[in-house]
């Protein structure tokens, strides 16, 4: 019983310190974020999909600067005209150290961030209204690592969109939950070594 306790105490502390080496000067993290996903289950229901596919480089420890693509699909209800997202731009993601300004880990096995992006977006509806222009956003989050190298993320976001179009300026705030994956630079080689 005493060797399983100990096992449990270890595979805890290696795990968290993996964590932290993830997030370390000269690795990668690559992952998305499933912004909302909203399918009616009534007759004439709708959808809203979004997806944030993102890639970002640590330029120091607990900094990661890199970009984002912006792919989204609504549609309130069956007759209702489609709303398209869409953006590309630079994101930038601060990880807080434990104990940091009075920031604890909610749970052992995780970090908190804050993360903001810019860059040029827009929103197109089929009956004519848009806008197209500068996409921004900025928000805190939390990425729990289920294992060393992949982080399940969730993400409170403010975003908007201002710009040219029948719409100047159009924003929300948005839950995002999605996943990243936390390697080294030297494993990113190897993939790319074993694409050729």
């Amino acid at each position: 019983m005493k060797k399983l306790i100990f096992a449990g105490i270890l595979a805890a502390t290696g795990l968290t310190a993996t964590a932290n080496a993830q997030i370390q000067k000269g690795n990668w993290m690559v992952g998305t974020s499933l912004l909302s996903s909203n399918f009616g289950l009534n007759t004439g229901g709708g959808y809203d999909i979004a997806l944030q596919p993102k890639a970002a480089y640590f330029v120091n420890d607990n900094v990661a600067v890199g970009g984002y693509v912006d792919l989204g699909i609504k549609k309130v209800t069956n007759g209702s005209p489609t709303d398209f997202t869409y953006g590309v731009g630079a994101l930038g993601r601060y990880f807080l150290s434990p104990g940091e300004k009075g920031v604890d880990n909610l749970l052992h096995h995780g970090r908190w961030f804050l993360e903001g992006n810019v860059g040029i977006g827009g929103r197109s509806v089929e009956n004519g209204d848009s806008t197209t222009g500068l996409d921004f956003g900025a928000g805190p989050g939390y990425s729990y690592f289920i294992t060393p190298n992949i982080g399940l993320e969730g993400l409170v976001k403010y975003r908007g969109r201002a710009g040219f179009g029948s719409e100047g300026l159009n924003s929300n705030i948005t839950f995002n939950v999605g996943f990243s994956l936390y390697f080294p630079t030297s494993k990113a080689k190897e993939v790319a070594n074993d694409l050729k």
